[in-house]
C-alpha cells in the first residue's frame, strides 16, 4: 500500500507543470544533492543523447531508489503524447524486498493554443522482485466526456491467487485512500507554495534544488545542472541571457556530437552503466577519471 502511495505521489507536482516547457540536460550533465536534514542522498546523469535518458540513484538508511527515464513521443496535432518506459526500482534495506513498476502514459492537451493541461493513464503493476505473495495494480483513468474523472487513480493489493485483499482510490494530485469509501488516507499532497504560478509550478522542494551556495560551487563537478550560464540567468530573471545561453550550450553540443561520430568515439557514462535489460545502473562513488569534486560532494 506505501509503496502504491509512493508510486502515485511521483505524478503530483505535474499538475501544476503542464505550461512550462520541461529544461533539457545536454549528455553528460549531471546532478548531486546531498540533504542530511532529510536523509538521503541522490546522483543523475544524462547518459545518453539519442535517445535521451536520464539515469539516477538515491539512497537513505530507510531505501535505495534508482530509475532511468526513456520516452517516445507521439503528437496528435492538439495534444502530445509521452510513452515512457523503463523501470522504476525501491528496495528496502531492513527487509531485503525490492519493489519495481512502470510509469504511465502522460498526455499534454492544448499544446498549441488554449490553456494546457496534463494528465496521466495506463495500469502500473507493482511487485516484490523477493517475495511474489503480493502484487498492486494501480489504474490511472482517463477524463471522460466534459472532464469527468479527471485525475483518478484506482487499485487494489492483490495475493498471489488474484484476491482483492486492499481496495486503493483517489487523485494522483491530491491524495489516496485505502479501504471502503471514504477510506483511511495514505498520502496527501503538500500544499503548492505561495505565487508557486510565478515559479514554474515548483513545489517548496523543487524551489530548493537550484540553490548554489559558495560552499556547494567548491565541490560541484562542473558538469552540475546548477553550474549551467544560462539556468543561473533564469534564476536572476535574464531570460535574454538565458536564451542566448541555451543556443551556445546547445550548438556546442551538437560540434562534440560531430567531432565524436567522424572519429567513432562512443560517449562513455561517468557515473553509470548500462545493465541491458535492467536499465541504467550505478550512482555510487566516484569513478576513475571522474571529475574532480563529485562523488557524493566529497564524502
Amino acid at each position: 500500500v506505501y509503496v502504491a502511495a509512493f508510486a502515485v505521489s511521483a505524478y503530483a507536482s505535474t499538475y501544476y507543470r503542464a505550461g512550462s516547457k520541461p529544461f533539457n540536460p545536454v549528455l553528460g550533465e549531471t546532478y548531486e544533492c546531498v540533504r542530511p536534514d532529510r536523509g538521503f542522498r541522490f546522483i543523475s546523469e544524462q547518459v545518453s543523447h539519442h535517445p535521451p535518458i536520464s539515469a539516477c540513484h538515491a539512497e537513505s538508511d530507510n531505501f535505495v531508489f534508482w530509475q532511468d527515464m526513456r520516452w517516445k513521443n507521439k503528437f496528435w496535432g492538439k495534444s502530445l503524447e509521452i510513452v515512457p518506459m523503463g523501470t522504476v526500482n525501491v528496495q528496502l534495506p531492513r527487509t531485503g524486498d525490492h519493489y519495481e513498476w512502470n510509469k504511465v502514459t502522460t498526455c499534454i492537451h492544448n499544446v498549441l493554443s488554449g490553456p494546457r493541461w496534463i494528465e496521466h493513464y495506463g495500469e502500473v503493476l507493482i511487485r516484490n522482485t523477493r517475495d511474489a505473495s503480493y502484487h498492486c495494480k494501480l489504474t490511472f483513468c482517463k477524463a471522460r466526456y466534459w472532464g469527468a474523472g479527471a485525475n483518478e487513480v484506482q487499485g487494489a493489493v492483490l495475493s498471489r491467487s488474484g484476491t482483492a485483499v486492499e481496495r486503493l482510490a483517489g487523485k494522483w494530485h491530491e491524495g489516496l485512500h485505502r479501504g471502503p469509501a471514504p477510506g483511511h488516507c495514505v498520502w496527501r499532497a503538500n500544499p503548492m507554495p505561495r505565487d508557486h504560478e510565478r515559479s514554474y509550478g515548483f513545489t517548496q522542494f523543487a524551489l530548493e534544488l537550484n540553490e548554489l551556495t559558495p560552499e556547494l560551487r567548491r565541490v560541484l563537478p562542473s558538469t552540475d545542472t546548477r553550474l549551467r550560464p544560462d539556468q543561473r540567468y533564469l534564476e536572476e530573471g535574464n531570460v535574454p541571457a538565458a536564451e542566448a545561453q541555451k543556443r551556445q550550450i546547445e550548438q556546442l553540443q551538437r560540434d562534440r556530437r560531430r567531432v565524436m561520430e567522424e572519429n567513432n568515439i562512443t560517449h562513455q557514462a561517468r557515473f553509470f552503466r548500462s545493465g541491458g535489460c535492467r536499465g541504467w545502473v550505478g550512482g555510487m562513488g566516484r569513478p576513475s577519471g571522474g571529475p574532480e569534486g563529485s562523488s557524493w560532494l566529497r564524502g
